[in-house]
């Protein structure tokens, strides 16, 4: 049996946000879930090839795993970009901010207008795919590109117990003061973060900044820094199996 016989792909709106579902095919209950957030100007479908990569590098699991891929709630094409977004961002003022310690410090300090509303929508998302697939967002693995890693952070940080794991690929430290406050209360968390060292729109001082924190608050990090620009590479790819295999092994979150 290949492993597309296994799974079903097929779309359905949880809360707000139009979302991708790939589920164990034949009605089979999902145990596990993955969730993967697409980046500023991506399709809302961005990341749905790699959860079947994930799925395929995973395969005593697939059985026992859904991915769920939501869409941003803002439509960029009339900004020139064929994709979507979690909030909109002042790309110019970032640009000028790089090379800027004091004012790349204070990106990181700011809660950017829409985050929090767009956090709350994937909250909202998350709990309405917590009651069709019977999954508890324990056992989910919350994740995504560039700024939807930010988002799902956000959201990790912010719900009344951890999830299963964060996965961040190139991320950036954002809300500085209130993801330290909330941080503090998410224990050991494993957080497998990625972040190439040229990644020419954000920078890799960010994504340092963000795993420092993240350490500072008892978090488990690992930190998986390449040789690369702004992407998702080989060995983060790998490294998130891997995490995938360790986190849903025992069942977390499990009475």
């Amino acid at each position: 049996m290949t492993l597309r016989s296994k799974l079903e792909l097929g779309r359905r709106k949880f809360g707000d946000l139009d979302c991708t579902l790939i589920v164990p095919a034949g009605g089979k209950k999902p145990r596990f879930c993955v969730v993967l957030c697409h980046g500023f100007g991506a399709p809302g479908t961005d990341l749905v090839p790699l959860g079947q990569e994930l799925a395929a590098m995973n395969p005593d699991q697939v059985g026992e795993i859904a991915y769920l891929f939501p869409e941003a709630p803002l439509e960029l094409g009339g900004y020139g970009f064929a994709g979507r977004a979690w909030w909109m961002v002042d790309v110019e003022r970032f640009q000028r901010a790089m090379g800027n310690a004091r004012a790349m410090a204070e990106l990181r300090a700011e809660v950017p207008p829409g985050m929090l509303e767009s956090s709350q929508a994937l909250r909202v998302c998350l709990e309405e795919a917590e009651r069709h697939l019977a999954v508890p967002l324990s056992r989910m693995l919350l994740g995504g590109f560039s700024q939807g890693s930010m988002v799902a952070t956000d959201v990790a940080l912010r719900l009344p117990s951890p999830p299963a794991a964060l996965c961040v690929f190139s991320g950036h430290l954002l809300a500085e003061a209130e993801w330290r406050r909330l941080a503090k209360s998410r224990g050991s968390l494993s957080v497998l973060q990625t972040h190439g060292k040229f990644d020419p729109l954000l920078p890799f001082e960010g994504a340092v900044a963000l795993r420092d924190l993240l350490v500072e608050s008892g978090l488990s990090v690992e930190f998986v820094p390449f040789d690369g620009p702004h992407t998702i590479p080989i060995e983060g790819i790998d490294r998130c199996a891997a995490l995938m295999g360790e986190v849903f092994a025992d069942g977390p979150g499990e009475a």
